[in-house]
């Protein structure tokens, strides 16, 4: 295929240049009913090109194949048999995956350091989730991606379960040995599921670690919003091989997206995909030189240390890292990275990736250069001189592996929509959670529906809310009271 076509671009400029009278949504009509104080703020061409993808950027019946011929592009840009475009995140995309895979009360093995996105998928299947433990480093307090013989196990006990569910990277830029997973899987006929939210840039350069098509996984699930050029809400998930059904999975897209797709988050993620093709190998040897020379200059300041392979990968951690995920270890500055993070946004102007109780990270992509690093590293220079002066943090109490792995004696969609009632956060240990608790950023529960509370977890989340966490989804984010389910 000519990889320098973009179909979506090109029937907007087509659009543009011979445009229709249209009398269907959207009712600003491309513009000339917004309010100009809106025009201003957001630019003309932003509503120029907000159309309708079927009855207006294409025909009824969508005989010209634009999208369907972007999909196959990118497709075929990245070695995938299949390409599926969503504008409602990968929310939306990792839900249609396991869909495709498992159903009511079947079982999913799912590594718990999922996202919400994925628990809320199960919630909405009735999927029953085996957890596979991560891979927990107690100096550090932090999880890396489950092994493979954690999912080997897990499938020996489990024989019936229907297919596996792995994140990498994972937030802090770590990444499985998908390879080996997808052997796992595959020696039992079952479909691996990557959630690769923090890999679109994966394939477009070799010094990047394994991207999930390449390893052998069946689906894979991608924000282009997060490392790509792609606009807020823009997804993708690929599928190669027979394990699972294409029409399926697009059936379980259907059900799930949206019926008013953007044109503007299709219009970007096709420019996107011919960008990487074209330039992706040129942009990202400039970006891991711009990685390595700012990790090696933050490193070289007193009380700041950046995590590399030799912290992360190895022996019962993680099989690789993706060097474009910087993290920063603060905890010898005697401060939290909550407290650093808002000092570097009201004094700097700076909106970090990742804030946590002993941590700060830095995303950088293909845009960055010399003057946004040069930015960054002046701040947290600053950061350095400043850090007796912040507010003494609060401790936050971050319990071992064994006690931050609750139970999980119910469904999570039956404790989700079952009887629930609120009850104080001292009187929370021991009841079964109905609700998700999730400390974010990363946005990986740390109490799911239908798991039992321990003290120890919730005095790790009460402890970090007084510090500065957040937990946005709860009822209750103060975590003042917590809802359970009522156990007859």
């Amino acid at each position: 295929m000519d990889q320098s076509q973009a179909p979506v671009l090109e029937a907007l400029s087509a659009l543009h240049t011979n445009p229709m009278t249209a009398f269907t949504p959207p009712g600003h009509r491309q513009g000339r009913g917004t309010d100009p104080r809106v025009l201003e703020a957001l630019g003309a061409d932003v509503f120029r090109s907000d159309v309708l993808a079927t009855g207006g950027l294409d025909d009824r019946t969508s005989s010209r194949g634009i999208l369907h011929h972007a999909q196959e592009l990118m497709a075929e840009a990245v070695g995938a048999d299949h390409t599926f475009f969503s504008t409602c995140g990968s929310s939306l995309s990792v839900k249609a995956a396991m869909l495709s895979v498992a159903g009511p009360h079947e079982e999913l093995l799912v590594g718990r350091d999922a996202h919400k996105s994925v628990v809320a998928g199960l919630v909405l299947a009735g999927i029953r989730p085996v957890w596979v433990d991560p891979q927990w480093d107690p100096d550090l307090h932090l999880a890396h991606p489950p092994s493979a013989d954690s999912y080997r196990a897990e499938f020996e006990r489990h024989p019936q379960a229907r297919g596996a569910l792995v994140t990498s990277p994972t937030p802090y830029g770590t990444c499985a040995d998908l390879a080996a997973i997808a052997e796992v899987c595959h020696a039992r006929g079952t479909p691996l599921i990557v959630d690769e939210a923090w890999g679109a840039h994966l394939p477009f350069h070799p010094d990047l670690p394994s991207w999930a098509m390449d390893a052998g996984a069946d689906v894979c699930v991608t924000s282009v919003h997060k490392m790509g050029s792609g606009l807020e809400q823009s997804s993708v998930f690929h599928l190669q091989g027979d394990r699972i059904d294409p029409a399926v999975l697009s059936q379980r897209e259907d059900l799930l997206g949206t019926t008013s797709p953007s044109v503007l988050v299709y219009a970007a993620l096709d420019g996107w995909r011919r960008q990487m093709v074209q330039h992706g190998r040129d942009l990202y040897d400039r970006a891991l030189h711009l990685a390595h020379e700012f990790r090696r200059d933050v490193d070289r300041l007193d009380g700041l240390h950046v995590h590399g392979r030799e912290d992360f990968c190895g022996d019962a951690r993680a099989a690789d890292l993706d060097p474009l995920q910087v993290i920063i270890d603060i905890s010898a500055l005697g401060t939290t990275g909550y407290l650093a993070g808002d000092w570097l946004r009201s004094h700097h102007q700076i909106n970090l990736h990742l804030c946590d109780h002993r941590r700060i990270s830095a995303q950088l992509s293909h845009a960055d250069d010399g003057t946004t690093t040069r930015v960054l590293l002046d701040a947290v220079t600053e950061l350095v001189d400043i850090a007796p002066t912040l507010r003494p943090p609060g401790q936050v109490n971050v319990p071992g592996p064994s006690d931050l792995r609750l139970e999980q004696v119910m469904l999570p969609r039956d404790a989700f929509f079952g009887r629930t009632e609120k009850v104080p956060v001292e009187k929370a240990a021991g009841r079964v959670a109905a609700e998700m608790l999730t400390p974010y950023p990363p946005g990986i529960p740390a109490a799911l529906p239908g798991e039992r509370l321990n003290g120890e977890v919730v005095g790790y989340l009460r402890t970090g809310v007084q510090a500065g966490m957040l937990i946005p989804d709860a009822a209750d984010p103060a975590l003042d009271t917590v809802r359970v389910a009522v156990e007859e």
